[in-house]
């Protein structure tokens, strides 16, 4: 047996949707938790809000990871108050250069009333040409179908967060429907 098959498999956490539409932008998450093949809590809070209220941060991947970055970017917000985008390239800068932070195995989501943005553990902090936003093992099928829902003038940004994290968990075995969202 090699190293990565005597490792315990990692607690993940995985589907996380941010909207933004028509000036308010919402984070969503599921609440399945799992080890390997075996969900372990089905209601955990991936969303979480941070600088005061002011800035929405969802995680997908490892779960001790996540509260390593929040805890982060909660200090980056702090030393730049209303400034998103900068803690957040302060952050991604840390972790692609300080080899604890780069073992990470984690993404975020987060937004405030400006900006959505994606970081990744490769140092990457990318905003949406649209919006939306899609992250973990679901992201791509909430993402998809967001992008679906998101012309539809009678859905708001919560709806069509809702709807399509609905619609993400019944595909994706790693996502559950008890959906936690957080709204600016």
């Amino acid at each position: 047996m090699n190293e990565d098959e005597t490792r315990a498999p990692p607690w993940h956490g995985t589907t996380i949707l941010s909207v933004r539409k028509d000036g308010k932008v919402v984070v969503a998450g599921d609440g399945q938790v799992s080890l390997g093949d075996t969900v372990v809590k089905a209601s955990a809070r991936k969303v979480r809000r941070l600088a005061g209220g002011d800035v929405i941060a969802g995680f997908a991947g490892a779960t001790a990871d996540a509260f390593t970055l929040f805890e982060r970017l909660e200090g980056k917000l702090e030393q730049y108050p209303r400034q998103l985008t900068r803690a957040s390239v302060e952050l991604a800068k840390d972790w692609r250069t300080d080899r604890y932070l780069r073992r990470l195995e984690a993404m975020m989501a987060v937004a405030d009333k400006e900006v959505s943005l994606v970081l990744t553990g490769n140092g990457d902090v990318l905003e949406p040409d649209d919006g939306v936003i899609g992250i973990g093992s679901g992201g791509n099928y909430a993402l998809a179908a967001a992008r679906a829902l998101i012309d539809r003038g009678d859905m708001n940004a919560e709806a069509i967060a809702r709807k399509a994290m609905a619609i993400a968990s019944e595909i994706c075995i790693y996502t559950n429907n008890n959906i936690i969202i957080e709204s600016l």
